[in-house]
C-alpha cells in the first residue's frame, strides 16, 4: 500500500477516490468526485474497483481507509491510502462536496 497526502491527491486528475466512511459521514462532506463504498461493504464490492488503475482510499482520519487498502492489496489491487483523510482535506482549506 502506498500513501499520499491530501495536497498530493488534490493535484491529481482522473483518479478513482473511494470514501470508506458511512453514508451519513459521506453526505456531510466528501472529496469532490469521491464514491462512497462503506468499509464493511468493500468485500462485497470488488467489482466496483478497476484492477488496472490505482484505487485511492480515504476516510475521516486514515485508519478505515488503511484497513480497506490492506484488504484490497491482498486481492491484487493497487491501493493508495490518503493520509489524514477528510479531516486533513478540510484542515488544508480544500473544498468538500455535499
Amino acid at each position: 500500500m502506498d500513501e499520499i497526502s491530501v495536497s498530493e491527491l488534490h493535484d491529481l486528475d482522473g483518479v478513482t477516490v473511494i470514501d470508506v466512511r458511512e453514508p451519513d459521514e459521506f453526505a456531510g462532506g466528501h472529496v469532490p468526485g469521491a464514491v462512497n463504498v462503506p468499509l464493511q461493504t468493500v468485500p462485497d464490492s470488488l467489482d466496483r474497483f478497476d484492477p488496472e488503475k490505482p484505487v485511492y482510499l480515504i476516510c475521516q482520519a486514515g485508519m478505515r481507509s488503511e484497513r480497506a487498502a490492506t484488504f484490497l492489496d491482498a486481492r491484487g489491487f493497487d491501493t493508495v491510502n490518503v493520509t489524514g483523510g477528510t479531516s486533513a482535506w478540510a484542515s488544508a482549506g480544500l473544498p468538500l462536496e455535499h
